[in-house]
């Protein structure tokens, strides 16, 4: 029997950010999967007539998607960009899915919904995004469930990295190493989630492929505030006695965002 049969052809797109490096690094460990890592000049995933000639030549088996405009604040200020990548961009994707038989897993986010439900959110909760952000991600969605059978979308939350990318983990390190005191809101509640362990949950739905395809939430568990969150990247990094942290309820933003966020 010929192995590379078995071996599964992945698509990557936005291989450069902190989840596409997380794959990357964990790719030499999964044999029966042969990857292509492509970062945003690599494939503009809104070209649409770029996105359909590498599905056309490459026989993928999978598409991992990555991509994504992920800036809150911007995309309240300029949606269109947002609206571009998180919803036109994965309808591209979807439809080149859709032609040639590729199944689809894309990362989506607690921000689809409004945080007023006061426990955690299960997949059959309506979504109802409060924010630009959370509506383009929701948008694309709705495009992913309309044009495909075989997809998994994973929604996600408070994805950090502590080696990679600029997130609320290495902020807060490089703050307290600096010696800076930290002033951090309690008001938002989530689950903050370690790329590197959602990229493992990635590659097991492909590994395990009776997986039911759908709608999956995926975190690390444990609901934190911001507040709470910090506290805890200070007592892993033995500089908790040595920061002065202060509570601070004056969240700092002009977009409004979800209060509990958490995902079942």
């Amino acid at each position: 029997m010929d192995e590379s049969q078995n071996v599964k052809r992945i698509l990557v797109t936005g291989a450069s950010g902190q989840l596409g490096r997380s794959l990357q690094d964990l790719a030499h460990v999964y044999p029966k999967m042969e990857f292509v890592f492509l970062d945003s000049d690599a494939l503009d995933i809104t070209d649409h007539e770029a996105v359909a000639q590498i599905f056309q030549t490459d026989g993928f088996d999978y598409c991992i998607n990555c991509a994504a405009y992920t800036n809150v604040e911007q995309a309240e200020k300029s949606p269109e960009k947002a609206f571009k990548v998180n919803a036109e961009a994965v309808k591209n994707l979807a439809l080149a899915c859709k032609k040639y038989s590729v199944i689809l897993i894309h990362i989506s986010t607690d921000y689809v919904f409004d945080g007023e439900k006061g426990a955690p959110y299960t997949v059959d909760d309506q979504p109802n995004p409060i924010n630009m952000y959370g509506k383009s991600k929701w948008e694309g969605e709705k495009y992913i469930q309309e044009i495909l059978d075989t997809y998994f979308i994973v929604r996600t939350s408070w994805l950090y990295h502590k080696e990679y990318g600029k997130n609320f983990y290495r902020t807060i390190l490089e703050k307290a190493r600096k010696g800076e005191e930290l002033r951090v809101t309690d008001e938002q509640i989530g689950c903050p989630t370690d790329a590197v362990n959602l990229a493992q949950y990635l590659l097991n739905l492909i590994t395990y492929e009776n997986r039911p395809y759908g709608i999956s939430h995926f975190t690390d568990g444990q609901a934190l505030s911001w507040y709470g969150f910090a506290l805890n990247i200070l007592k892993g990094n033995g500089l908790k006695n040595t920061t002065i942290i202060v509570k601070d309820n004056n969240y700092r933003s002009f977009v409004k965002r979800p209060k509990i966020s958490v995902l079942n």
